[in-house]
Parts: structure tokens; sequence; C-alpha cells
């Protein structure tokens, strides 16, 4: 996310009515127990065999950092030059880097992990400011110290303050688990791509691995003759180089942070566009182009076709201009994340946005559409202006999920991403209902910490505080506050404080900054507990308790939390009306002089807090809901659910709001209780309730699931997706089973000629999973074959997904040896690990497999997601395998670095799972 100059900097007023919300990827994340003393059996296991050997600390020496580089050394230039071929194993070459030291020292801190340093050095300048005497050369010695690679150089004699280049010569493997500069094959194609964020840069690069330690880079890249190269800046030049290779260049580039930085190497198929004409904002034509594996090319059709328009978007509404020379997409044959926002040179796995044929089916458009929004904005937030450490990750993540829907609806004004961001805004409080949750910007202090933050709180909670803080306090007021501190920041780094001051100088209004603080440096979701209060004289007041909100069965302590909350309320009386809510009890009048029939508390649900009211209230209010706008609906729906699930509604009300959701007119609104339903499926729902259940669930949705079979709208084709999904797998409605079943044989070629058009993507995992299930053990090996043959990512991750979920003991061996195997991707392993251990019919022998396993388990997933690997659990609901859980990472923490937070938000669902069991089945039994 980055921007340049901007005069004045007042945003159109064409903003001012599109931001409704925003959405994109997310995750999840506490401390527990310390480390055992005894090393597990199989540490050794997740080492690369090359790894370096740490160096401990000499006696009196200063201990190395486990975060951030302590102050006073900077870098200003790297100039890079590296021999990588992707057929071999390991990559070589030399990287000079310009720093400057602010006092003199014997030693600095600095980044490498696994590298092999075979020459350091330091070059201090001549009287002149050159380098040039052999006598300024001073001998350096490299030592890695920590797991992290976290580094100290010691210089013979010292150096003085001021400047410094290092020179280093080194080699590497190439990672073969998507972390740093990894290799992959694709259809025996060799390629080799950098995935830096968040501190994987320091793998293939000596350096100085932070986010605020911006700086210029030279890049040269020695590569085999006829591969492509892709940097983050123009290629300036090509030339020979004996052995069948060639030597590419690029330009210097703009100040950047090492996590994005671009090297891919590789036979890719190279689509150039035509340049992106030039306008008021940005002076000269853009190159745009679309990288592939060899062979998908035509596939980059869609996601070239529609950057023009999105780029001129943010260019207009931001009034500045895309900061950079080119732009590249790259589709990555294997990329551990959905998409990175590497600078000029965004970099996606290639599922997210390959598409056959002219149209991608409903949800891979949206998806598509709403990562390379969020990647485009990445350009001015977090690129251009990046935050100098990561307790600030939100600046850059949370902006550029509030940007998403900000382009996305001016594009397409009825698309619904408002309503899609405000579902992501809303689930974001699920997890911030978790006493283990973390604050927006909460210290990182060690490395192994920082994943963690990449979770649903910094992308989505900040979108719905951003957005509060927009509709609240007016685009007119808020966005030229935004533009400013962009242009004050440009090519440079701001944190919180940072950004606090240039908005609170640039709107004179305390209010709105105090918004930011209480709702960034503090975790939890705001409840708002509310008393409609009328006198004899027909005065009518609403009585505001805040608090924090607790679930049954949660460990939050009463503290007194307090936010300083833009409260914007709608009444029978037909006058919406907002206040400022900054006192834990706060007493309003309320407008238009009668008492109110009912009181929506949430106008257009842009506040991101919950509600509750009395059984009256809330009575009066669903008797409204279908006057309600979607988005009031939508925060509705989750502030019932909440009070149910914090044992402040009756079962019969909440089964309402259900009823209510399943006939409204929009898809997302329809959508919004079907995770909690399926939660209670899985766990409230006993043999004696079973048929009621399901017949509770056709009630509600099979008729409105035949009706959508006439219609060919998007948005129809969307919900007819989701609801013939959960009503097969969580209904366990025969039809629904059967239409999926015969989809799936058709589609993969099961006992008759393959059918690629009887199953869209958006249909690949429920599909499947059902075949799964109904189809024997025949149909799971046809799939395995299938697999093999089929050169679709998304149909390879869907199948992986679905091949978990098998219900047969006598498949358990199949499915377990795939998923360790080299056929099997390592994100697909992960996936298919994960739904194993959702499956309620093999859980506990899936938990077994995995408890015997996992030093074979972790070593197969992706480095950055072993932190995560607590979350396999995530799905149980009892107290034996609590402490199953607990006792496994007790015994292997020292495989999965980080998995901290993980484990206790598990251990924390388990016990909320716990907890709610009763109020579920009451629920669940009064269903009719």
């Amino acid at each position: 996310m980055r921007n340049t100059t901007l005069p004045g900097l007042a945003l159109p007023s064409l903003l001012a009515g599109l931001l409704l919300l925003g959405g994109c990827d997310t995750a999840n994340k506490s401390t527990q127990e310390q480390a055992a003393d005894k090393p597990a059996a199989s540490d050794s296991a997740v080492k690369d065999s090359a790894k370096t050997d740490l160096e401990a600390p000499a006696k009196g020496e200063e201990q190395p950092p486990a975060g951030k580089l302590p102050e006073g050394v900077r870098p200003k230039a790297y100039r890079l030059d590296l021999t990588l071929d992707p057929r071999q194993d390991r990559f070589h070459g030399q990287v000079e880097i310009d720093i400057e030291v602010d006092n003199p020292t014997d030693h600095i801190w600095m980044h490498g992990n696994n590298i092999d340093v075979t020459d350091i050095k330091g070059l201090l300048p001549g009287a002149d400011g050159k380098q040039k005497a052999e006598d300024k050369i001073v001998p350096a010695h490299y030592r890695q110290m920590l797991d992290s690679g976290v580094v100290r150089v010691d210089f013979a004699g010292g150096i003085p303050a001021g400047e410094i280049t290092l020179r280093i010569q080194y080699n590497a493997p190439f990672d073969k688990n998507l972390a740093g500069l990894f290799k992959v094959e694709e259809k025996g194609e060799a390629y080799a791509l950098a995935k830096s964020e968040s501190i994987q840069a320091r793998r293939y690069l000596p350096g100085f691995d932070e986010p605020g330690l911006k700086a210029t880079y030279d890049i040269s890249l020695t590569i085999p003759k006829g591969y492509v190269a892709i940097g983050n800046a123009p290629e300036i030049g090509r030339s020979d180089v004996e052995g069948g290779m060639e030597k590419v260049t690029f330009a210097q580039t703009r100040p950047m942070s090492t996590y994005l930085l671009s090297l891919a190497v590789g036979p890719f198929d190279v689509v150039e566009r035509p340049a992106i004409p030039a306008n008021k904002y940005r002076k000269h034509e853009l190159p745009l182009r679309g990288f592939a594996r060899k062979g998908r090319g035509e596939d980059l059709k869609y996601i070239l076709d529609v950057t023009p328009q999105m780029l001129r978007i943010f260019e207009e509404q931001l009034q500045r201009p895309y900061p950079f020379k080119k732009f590249d997409i790259i589709a990555a044959p294997q990329w551990p994340s959905g998409a990175t926002e590497l600078s000029a040179a965004i970099t996606y796995r290639e599922e997210r946005i390959l598409v056959e044929g002219d149209e991608p089916a409903p949800g891979l458009r949206l998806a598509l559409l709403g990562v390379h929004a969020h990647e485009m904005a990445h350009m001015w937030f977090g690129n251009l202006v990046t935050p100098p450490w990561w307790d600030d990750l939100w600046l850059k993540e949370g902006f550029a999920t509030w940007g998403t829907p900000l382009v996305l609806t001016t594009m397409e004004p009825d698309g619904g991403h408002d309503l899609n961001a405000a579902v992501s805004a809303i689930r974001a409080m699920k997890l911030d209902s978790l006493a283990s949750t973390r604050a927006i910007r909460e210290p990182i202090t060690d490395n192994n910490d920082i994943r963690n933050a990449y979770d649903a709180i910094t992308y989505s909670k900040s979108l719905g505080v951003i957005h509060m803080v927009d509709e609240y306090f007016g685009a007119e007021t808020f966005r030229p506050a935004l533009g400013r501190y962009i242009e004050t920041f440009a090519d440079g780094v701001a944190d919180s404080p940072d950004f606090y001051k240039v908005i609170g100088e640039q709107t004179n209004s305390p209010q709105l900054t105090d918004t930011f603080r209480t709702f960034v440096e503090q975790k939890g979701v705001p409840q708002l507990d509310l008393t409609l209060d009328c006198n004899t004289a027909g005065d009518a007041k609403l009585h505001v308790k805040q608090a924090r909100y607790k679930p049954l069965g949660s460990p939050i302590q009463e503290v007194g939390q307090q936010w300083s909350i833009p409260l914007c309320m709608r009444a029978s009386t037909g006058v919406s009306q907002c206040e400022f809510l900054t006192e834990t009890e706060q007493t309003v009048d309320i407008s238009g002089g009668t008492c109110p029939k009912w009181v929506m508390p949430n106008v257009d649900g842009s506040g991101y807090y919950r509600f509750n009211l009395d059984e009256k209230n809330w009575q009066a209010l669903l008797a409204q809901f279908d006057q309600l706008s979607p988005t009031e609906r939508l925060s509705l729906i989750d502030s019932a659910f909440a009070a149910f699930e914090a044992g402040n509604l009756q079962p019969a009300l909440l089964t309402e709001v259900i009823r209510l959701s399943a006939n409204a007119d929009k898809r997302q609104v329809v959508e919004a209780p079907l995770g909690y339903l399926s939660k209670y499926a899985a766990h409230y729902v006993d043999n004696d309730h079973a048929g009621d259940w399901q017949a509770f669930l056709d009630k509600l949705y099979s008729g409105r699931l035949n009706a959508l079979q006439q219609e060919s709208d998007p948005d129809s084709q969307l919900l007819y997706s989701s609801l013939i999904g959960f009503l097969a797998l969580e209904g366990n409605n025969p039809n629904a089973r059967k239409a999926l079943r015969e989809k799936a044989e058709q589609f993969t070629g099961f006992n008759q000629p393959r059918n690629p058009g009887a199953l869209d993507s958006d249909l690949y995992e429920a599909a499947l999973t059902v075949a799964v299930q109904d189809s024997g053990k025949a149909f799971l090996d046809h799939l395995i074959k299938v697999r093999s043959e089929l050169d679709d990512p998304l149909f390879e991750s869907a199948s992986a997904n679905a091949i978990g979920r098998v219900t047969e003991p006598s498949q358990l061996d199949t499915i377990h040896n795939l998923a360790l195997s080299d056929s099997m991707g390592t994100r697909e392993a992960f996936g298919l690990i994960r739904n194993a251990l959702a499956e309620p019919k093999l859980q506990a022998r899936n938990w077994q497999w995995l408890q015997d396993n996992f030093s074979s388990v972790v070593t197969k997933i992706p480095e950055q997601w072993r932190r995560d690997t607590p979350r396999f659990a995530a799905n149980f609901c009892d107290q034996h395998s609590l402490q199953q859980v607990q006792l496994l990472f007790t015994q292997q923490q020292k495989l999965v670095p980080g998995y901290e937070r993980a484990l206790a938000q598990t251990e924390e669902g388990i016990n909320l799972c716990m907890a709610l069991k009763e109020k579920g089945q009451a629920l669940v039994a009064g269903l009719k």
C-alpha cells in the first residue's frame, strides 16, 4: 500500500456514500505453558539437514535479541548478485549492504537463517567518502545465534560511527517447504520463488529483516538461459554468461522492506498487456504483465482484464499515483498464503487467480476480486507507508482490508461487497470474544510470535473499527486526514502514535482519535446492554451500560474495560440519532417526542459492538426484521447469537431469529446463522433429536434451495452452493447428498465418461466430500488417481479437504499415507489433516494418528503454519480431549515455535463449547 504526492488532499465527495465495509483473508491465536525441560525426541525431524549450527554467546557477551534488533544500525542500500537455477538444490551469490552506525562498536546484530557465509568483511570509506584502500577493509566474523535467524557480526578491532559497507559471499539451500527462497516442481518444470513475509527473507539474504528498516535494492540474477526472472523493479539488462546462463539486471527499487522482496525464476508463461494509460495522478504509462507456470498463461486473462479499472479507481479515490514503475501479477505454482503484496510484483497462489474460460464461478470470482483489491491496496498501505514493527501490522492489513470494498463497491455498486465486508467484521467478533484474543495493537517481543498477528483481529476487526470511524465522523472528515497520513510518511515508516497524531491534527477531533485508541489498544468486543425508559409524560430515554462481551464459561475477568463508542440508533419514531459513549453507564434522550415501540441500536450495522435488550424489546425489534437494512439484520443476528451464548437470550427467541434469516432476501443474511448451526449440529444434537434437527433444517432451507435452482444470477448461485452443501453435510439431507454425489461422480468420470461441466469450482469440496463418504473405497481410489491427472489447483485443494472427511475406518490408512506422501502438497496435507480431525465419526482415531506421527506431520506442513497445529483440535468439545491436546503440546512444543496463542485459543474454545452444552441441547430439544 503506497502513494506518493498529494496536494491539500481533500478526497472526492464520491467516496462519502461508497464505504460500507471491507474484508479479506484471516487466521486466529495467547500464551500458555512453559517449555518442557526435555526436548522432543523428534526435534531434529523438522530441521533442514543443512541447518547452520547455532553458536551460544560467549561468557559475558550480550544476549541475542529475540525480537526487534537494537537501534543504532540502519541499512541504506543493498546490491544483491545471486545465481539462481531452480534445477539445482542450492543457490549462491554476494550482497553488499551500505549501513549507518550511530556509535563505535565491535559488533552489530542482523539476520540470516540457514545461510553458509563463505566470506564477510567490512569496507570503510576513505577520507573522500569513497571505499578504496586495502587498509579500510575490516575483517568480520558471522555467527547465527538463534533459530529465528538472529546473527551477530563481530569486527576485528571494531568500527567507527558512520557509514560502512558489508560485503558478504554466501550460499544456501532452496527451501522445499514454501519458506524463504523455495523451489517447486510442477509438470516436470522447476521454479524458484521468494516468500519473504514476515521474517523469511533472512533465509536467502543476510540483512536487516525488519519492516521498519527500509532500503533501496540493486539486484542482478544469473539464471538459466531462456528462463524468466521477476523482481520488484523493471528489467534493464540481460547478457550471456558461460555455462548456458544469462545475467538479468533490474533497476534500483524505491526504499522498501525485506518482506516485500520479489525474486522469481523459472520457465514462466509471460502475458504482456497494453500499458495502463497515464492519468491526472500518474504521469507515465504503466507496463502490465502476468506470469504463470508453463502452459497456464492464458488463464490469467480474467485478472488482467479487471486490473486497469481497479487501479484507476484506487488512484482516483486516494488522489495519489500507483507508486511503482511496473505492475506484475504472478500466479505461483505453490505459495504458502493466498497472496503477498510484493512491491510491483504481487504474487498469488495460482488457485486464487487462474481462471479457465471467460468467467469464473461466482464464489471464485468474488474471492479473486477481493484478494486482488486487497493486495493492490497494499501498494499504498504497507509498501509506500510501512509499519516499523509487527505490532502495528493493522496499519497495513487493516487499511488494505478496508480499502477492498471501497474499490469493489465503486466498480459494482450492486455487488453486495458492503455486505461481504460486514460479514467479515462480524466474524472477527467471534475471535475477539475470547479471553485469549489479542488487541489489534499488542507488543510483539519474540520473532516466533509475529505470525500470530496475522489473524481476524488485525484484518477484520481493524476493518470494522475503521469503517465505524469513517461512518460516524464522515468521509469528508476522516479521509482527507488519512490522505495526509499517507503523504506525510511516503517512502518511510509510521506507527500508531504517528497515525493518531496526523489524524488528530488534521481533523481537530479528539473523539476520533479516542475511538481509534480504545478499540485498537484494547482487546474484546464491547457489549451494550440497553434499557428503554419511558415516563408518563412521554419522555423516552435509553440507559446504556457498556462492558466487555463474555460468553458462558469464559475466563474473562470483570476489569471495567471502557471504550469511546460512536453509537448510532434508530427508533420506530423514524428518527436516527448518534451519540458518543464515553462512560460505563450513560443515559441517552431519544429524539422524537414519544416513546418508541422499538429501537435498533446499530444503524446500518456500522458499529463494532454487540447489543442486548430485554425480551419485550427483542420481540419488538424482531417484528421489524424485514424493514431493517441488510447490514442491520446482520448485526441483529450476531447480537442475538452472542446473547444466547452468554446465557441472556431464550432459545425460542433465537429460533425465531434463525427462521427470519432463512427467509431474507439477501444471501449474506440467509447464510449468517449457518456457522453456528454447524457447531450446534456437531456438538449438541444427540441420536434422540437427530431426526427433529434434520427436519428443522429441511423446513428452513429445502424450499429455498429448490427455488434457487431456477435462478441464474451470481448471488443466487452462491446461495445455492452454500445451502446444498450445508443441507448435505450438516443436515444429512438425502436429496442434497444424492445430487452432489452424482455431480462428483460425473465430474471425475467415476464409472462413466468424465463430464467437466458437471461441477463448478464453488461446489468442488461439498460434492467430493459427499462422494468420498457415500460412494465407497472405489471412489476414494478413483479420486486419488484423478488428482494426479487433472491440472486444476482448485480441485487439488478441494479434493484433499474432501479426502480428509472419510467416514469408513478401513480407509484411514489410505488417507494418512497420502497426507504424508510426496504426491500431496504441503498446503493440501494441512487441509486433509484438519478436515480429518473435524469429522466426528473418526475424530478419535485421527487424533491418535496425529499424536503418533506428530513430527512427520510438522515436517510436512508449511513452516509458517506450524504454530497453528493446536487448531487441529478446534472441533473437540469434551474434557478428555482437552487434556489430550494439552499433553501433546507440552511434549512436542519445541517442534512448533509460536504455538502458545493457538493452543490457548483452542483450549478456550473447547471449554466454551462444553459450557454451552446445556443451552445448546435445550435449543435443539425445543425445535419443532
